[in-house]
């Protein structure tokens, strides 16, 4: 009897030490690249979506996971989140990694120009759970903005080009928190905050003066120059006449040419029909040129045009005459450049029709 008994124990010992076996070393993801991100959405975090996201391209046993979800208590302690599940890992950990909540966050990367909300609602809706539509009202409700002390206009002043580690699930108001929060960072290091001072400027004003420089040139070693210019004609009282905040009053980014019809339009943003700064940026900014703005030299210049040839380089002057000079230089320049490529395009459509009739 003893020995029966014995035999029983030791079978289903050997069934549960098997199992056990199979459940936390051969039970394991198994995908070709080295990750999958498996999404659990708040509205729809059921056993049954999740069971199902995981069986489309991750574990092949969802039964197993089903009953260790079960027994680990997973079920009852859903957490909607961003997973990276690694390739190879065992089902137990699998369960233990959703049921305590161990996410990956999104790397949101803000390297270009935002110009407009619609593009920034756009970004944030391709990446995190919210979508375009809530940040687009978020950013819309002057009540929602006044916590961050920023309004419809003067939004973009949260946002300093950068890498953010942000929670997927995170809503546009956390979101922009955390915008918020590293842009305070930037502005209470190196004596940021006392240079605008000195400038005469708020913090504001200086990412509105930054983001005309960042569109005049892409030329690190031009934009100090660039922001000396805008800096003295505020000073002077002049008119800032800056193509880039034309093209931001007609939302007409592509223009390549400004004309009398285009200076004539009635926007707050018009510089050449209203003196003094535009209700706020352009475009979002990163951190060199607002440290451009801030370090600017000083100097007498009032006008900058580009140089003749491709180099993307700017003569500065501080006289109209010298200006008008610098000017003609540049137009003499670009006729003929013109004119080269036209010619070129022409020689090369030839050389297709050409070969066509061959």
């Amino acid at each position: 009897m003893f020995k029966k008994v014995f035999g029983i124990l030791f079978i289903i010992a050997i069934l549960v030490a098997g199992f056990a076996w199979y459940t936390f070393k051969v039970s394991k993801t198994s995908f070709a690249s080295k990750s999958k991100i498996l999404y659990i959405y708040t509205n729809n975090n059921t056993k049954e979506a999740i069971l199902a996201s995981l069986a489309k391209d991750s574990i092949t046993n969802t039964k197993t996971f089903n009953w260790l979800a079960g027994y680990m208590k997973l079920w009852e302690n859903i957490k909607p989140g961003r997973y990276k599940i690694m390739d190879g890992t065992s089902v137990y950990d699998l369960v233990k990694q959703l049921r305590n909540g161990i996410q990956t966050p999104v790397d949101l990367v803000i390297s270009r120009k935002i110009r407009l909300k619609q593009d920034f609602a756009k970004l944030i809706g391709n990446y995190f759970e919210c979508d375009s539509t809530d940040v687009m009202a978020f950013l819309n409700n002057k009540d929602s903005l006044k916590q961050f002390h920023v309004d419809t206009a003067t939004w973009s002043t949260a946002i300093i080009h950068n890498t953010y580690a942000i929670p997927w699930t995170y809503s546009p108001s956390r979101i922009f928190r955390k915008l918020y929060n590293e842009q305070e960072l930037f502005w209470d290091k190196n004596n940021r905050l006392d240079k605008a001072k000195e400038l005469g400027y708020t913090p504001h004003q200086v990412y509105t003066i930054a983001s005309i420089v960042s569109d005049e040139t892409n030329l690190e070693s031009d934009k100090p120059n660039v922001a000396s210019v805008y800096l003295n004609r505020l000073k002077l009282g002049m008119k800032l006449e800056a193509d880039p905040t034309l093209k931001f009053s007609l939302k007409d980014f592509s223009l390549k040419r400004i004309l009398n019809v285009h200076k004539a339009v009635n926007s707050p943003y018009n510089t050449y029909k209203y003196a003094g700064l535009p209700p706020g940026p352009i475009c979002t900014v990163d951190a060199k040129t607002l440290d451009a703005v801030l370090d600017a030299p000083k100097t007498d210049y009032i006008f900058f045009v580009a140089d003749p040839g491709l180099s993307g380089k700017s003569s500065f002057s501080a006289t109209y005459a010298e200006h008008m000079k610098l000017a003609k230089a540049y137009q003499e320049w670009l006729g003929v450049y013109l004119k080269k490529r036209a010619e070129q395009e022409k020689a090369k459509k030839d050389s297709i029709a050409n070969a066509g009739k061959s």
